[in-house]
């Protein structure tokens, strides 16, 4: 029995070690080089646009799709089109677009300007006919939606497809939405303004340990316990309702000003992105996804996410990681499995070959220092991509 015991410990301390050493592998980054051309956006995106329309990474998106020939793409977060748009613009060959957005508002900005790049009249030089579907859908939904689309681009699997995860810059900057933590507006927070559960719902309703556990896990707030008592206290007295409300009571916190004068910031951004999170399923939506994307691409096909914070990045980076051993090896072939591979594009720094796809990022793509000053929002993207083989 104590053999027995000594083996399955040894086992499990190998199989750790395994997963560490493959998370080692994909756990940097590496600062793009690419420095963004100001009138590159206006030429791919269109004037008129403000800044909070600026697609993130857009050249970098661009260059990893670039020598695919990308006769079917799938932009599984809408948002304003401007990734979508550019892509349309620089793949004459594309014959199957499929767009995808849960939120209502993203459509009425995005759709007149993908449907003049997608007509007939339009003066992009198309090799054929392109097929478009801008739909209101989940990104979870992303096989049934090729499904009933049909045709032998969506049966045989599409060659790209494109995640820019989280809250949008143009829902941040609509008080109604609830998104932000300067302006005072409802607490809502739905990505779907149809959905039912609100961040209003969460903050006074759900059980004081479920606040709890969101704060601690969904927003890695230091000082959960003492923001859930603050919260669940709120109520004695007509509760939260409003952004400014949860705000202050953040505000009141000594413990949150640690940080100096503007400390709270950093607090409050926290603790909302855990309701947000919570309200929309963002982290089991996102796993699911990432499968079934991965299963809906052609041979040769890639999947490029954009994250923006730990959680997002943790999953897409182990989901990847995943993916690439899908089919259990004995220990000698988990050895070369992590080898990195050589460099096929400029872009590409390296490149971890798995079993049934590349993980063509090592490290994330984190946005130039120019992107940066041009679009401080874009601080903390990160894009992942992997290809199937």
């Amino acid at each position: 029995e104590l053999k027995r015991r000594g083996r399955k410990t040894r086992i499990e301390k190998d199989n750790k070690r395994k997963v560490l050493n493959a998370e080692q592998l994909v756990k940097k980054r590496t600062r793009s080089e690419r420095e963004p051309d100001e009138m590159w956006f206006l030429d791919n995106i269109g004037n008129g646009n403000n800044p909070s329309h600026i697609p993130v990474l857009l050249g970098e998106v661009m260059d990893v799709f670039a020598s695919v020939r990308l006769k079917s793409f799938v932009d599984c977060t809408l948002g304003a089109g401007g990734h979508s748009s550019a892509m349309i613009r620089a793949h004459p060959e594309m014959e199957l677009y499929v767009g995808l957005d849960v939120d209502p508002v993203a459509h009425q900005i995005a759709q007149p300007q993908l449907d003049a790049l997608c007509s007939k009249d339009s003066d992009q030089n198309r090799a054929g006919e392109l097929q478009a579907h801008i739909l209101l859908k989940n990104f979870k939904n992303i096989k049934s939606v090729l499904r009933d689309i049909g045709g032998n681009q969506a049966a045989s699997g599409v060659y790209g497809i494109f995640m820019d995860l989280g809250v949008s810059s143009m829902q941040v900057d609509t008080i109604e939405r609830g998104f932000s933590v300067l302006k005072d507006g409802p607490l809502d927070m739905r990505m779907n303004p149809l959905a039912s559960l609100r961040a209003d719902d969460i903050i006074n309703s759900w059980p004081a340990e479920e606040i709890g556990r969101i704060l601690r896990e969904y927003g890695e707030e230091a000082n959960w316990f003492s923001l859930q008592n603050k919260i669940i206290k709120a109520r004695s007295s007509g509760g939260l309702h409003s952004t400014g409300e949860l705000v202050r009571l953040i505000r009141s916190s000594a413990s949150s000003l640690r940080g100096g004068r503007h400390g709270w910031i950093k607090t409050a951004t926290r603790v909302f992105q855990a309701v947000r999170i919570a309200v929309n399923d963002e982290l089991t939506t996102l796993k699911e996804s990432l499968l079934s994307s991965f299963c809906c691409l052609a041979p040769g096909g890639r999947l490029a996410v954009i994250s923006f914070h730990s959680l997002e990045d943790r999953i897409v980076k182990q989901t990847f990681l995943d993916i690439a051993t899908s089919h259990g090896k004995d220990d000698d072939e988990m050895k070369t499995l992590f080898e990195v591979g050589g460099v096929k594009e400029a872009w590409m720094k390296q490149v971890i070959n798995g079993h049934n796809a590349r993980i063509l990022t090592k490290r994330p793509i984190t946005p130039s220092e120019m992107e940066e000053k041009m679009n401080p929002r874009s601080r903390s993207a990160k894009l992942r991509v992997i290809e199937k083989i």
